[in-house]
């Protein structure tokens, strides 16, 4: 919904991955394979970048086939199928990294130029790649060589930086620092559950079998002579998950650098694993166990009864939103006729939103606004709107916008898979207590 309302940010990220989806379903057509493609090319350019990185340790073709196989992983595969501004940040992490290998290891300085305008695009992603350049800097800090932080080639690069990223950090700036705001938020909703699991998930992201492999790359940076100028590298990562623990970062933040760690762990696991049908067994068995906990190749009428959903909240949330939206059409097609053209759609969340938006209107149904995150802006509704049918996991009661609420219907995807919305609720609203302009404020919230 947000890319079709292109701006330099949101409130709950930058521009970049709505207006590029919204760009997809433009020129391919509003379809879900249209949205899809993004994923694919992120999958082929991460085993690219993957490859890369095993080479530039040192790794020959093994080392650089099993690097590329780490696309075929439970966090990777759930970034790209389903689009989340995670998967474009995966790339420009390893591109970053890419250049930082390159001007150490090889002495070309003028990667860092290469890396502080990668730095810059990636702002308009997600601004987590700030968190790589500050972990990385105290490792270098600490092991060295300290002599990098004078060259004026890195200097140069974070100049390009903070200029290619200026728009977007203005806009944070006019705007009162949103992303803080969102990070607040989520520390509020999640902190707690982030903190319990960041370690326990970092044995999940890359695959059980790949855990030794990422730790003999953290290893191999620390004690190789040959990768001494990079091995702030092996440090960042420690450093970053201190760091996620005390913000209450979420578990995931991770992935960019872990990846690399990952190819650069083959390296001497090409080295010491002679026998290569173990690499490839390995490789496959972790593959075979993503694919099927991190896509929908399951079908819908079975995957409510394995642990999948349980394991996975990306799968259970693809599930029932047709239904969904024709159990809300239901109750609006209920309502009496003088009062459909002055009624809209009010939810709790932005998938909600978004469900409705995209399958509503051959339905039949009016606009939908959502108080939630960057959608919040898109309202207030009009001042005609006196009737609303409201979907919320809930107390419509506890609000004071609405003089009644009356519980028409409990939304059930049919398949018993347990999702967020399969604890909502659908309620018509009437007797506003005010205009949308003085109750609009109340329906905000970040999470």
């Amino acid at each position: 919904m947000v890319g079709a309302h292109p701006k330099w940010g949101y409130v709950d990220q930058p521009p970049f991955t709505p207006l590029l989806l919204r760009l997809c379903a433009d020129v391919f057509g509003d379809t879900v394979w249209a949205i899809r493609l993004p994923g694919v090319a992120y999958i082929v350019a991460a085993a690219f970048l993957l490859a890369l990185i095993a080479r530039e340790a040192g790794g020959g073709a093994v080392a650089q086939t099993l690097a590329a196989s780490g696309v075929l992983t439970t966090f990777v595969l759930v970034a790209t199928h389903i689009s989340i501004t995670a998967a474009p940040d995966l790339l420009m992490w390893l591109l970053v990294i890419l250049c930082v290998l390159r001007a150490m290891l090889r002495g070309r300085e003028r990667y860092w130029l290469l890396a502080g305008l990668l730095v810059g695009l990636a702002l308009y992603n997600k601004h987590l790649v700030i968190l790589l350049l500050l972990t990385f800097a105290a490792g270098v800090l600490v092991l060295g060589p300290r002599k990098v932080l004078l060259s004026r080639w890195l200097w140069a690069g974070l100049g390009i930086a903070l200029v290619v990223g200026l728009p977007n950090l203005l806009y944070q700036i006019a705007n009162d620092y949103p992303q803080l705001d969102m990070a607040a938020a989520l520390a509020e909703n999640k902190g707690d559950e982030a903190r319990v699991t960041l370690l326990p998930l970092q044995l999940v992201w890359l695959g059980p079998l790949f855990v030794p492999v990422w730790v003999a790359g953290i290893v191999t940076l620390l004690r190789n002579p040959e990768l001494r100028p990079v091995r702030a590298l092996g440090l960042a990562y420690p450093l970053m998950l201190v760091l996620l623990f005390v913000v209450a970062g979420q578990p995931y933040y991770t992935v960019g650098l872990l990846a690399a760690l990952f190819a650069i762990g083959t390296v001497p696991v090409e080295r010491r694993v002679t026998r290569r049908w173990i690499l490839a067994a390995g490789a496959a068995v972790n593959a075979g166990f993503a694919i099927l906990t991190s896509l929908p190749v399951l079908p819908v009428g079975v995957v409510g009864g394995t642990p999948i959903p349980a394991i996975n909240q990306g799968i259970s949330d693809q599930v029932g939103w047709r239904r969904y939206v024709r159990q809300v059409a239901d109750v609006y097609d209920a309502l009496p006729e003088q009062d459909k053209p002055r009624t809209v759609l009010l939810t709790g969340n932005y998938g909600e939103a978004g469900a409705l938006d995209r399958y509503g209107k051959a339905l039949g149904l009016p606009d939908v606004y959502s108080g939630q995150n960057e959608l919040w802006w898109l309202g207030p509704p009009p001042p005609s709107a006196t009737v609303v049918v409201l979907v919320t996991q809930g107390d419509p009661g506890r609000s004071a916008a609405f003089g009644s609420c009356e519980h028409k219907a409990d939304l059930d995807n049919g398949y018993g898979v347990e999702n967020e919305e399969q604890t909502a609720r659908v309620f018509v609203c009437r007797g506003l207590t005010g205009t949308w302009a003085e109750l609009w404020p109340s329906f905000q919230h970040f999470d």
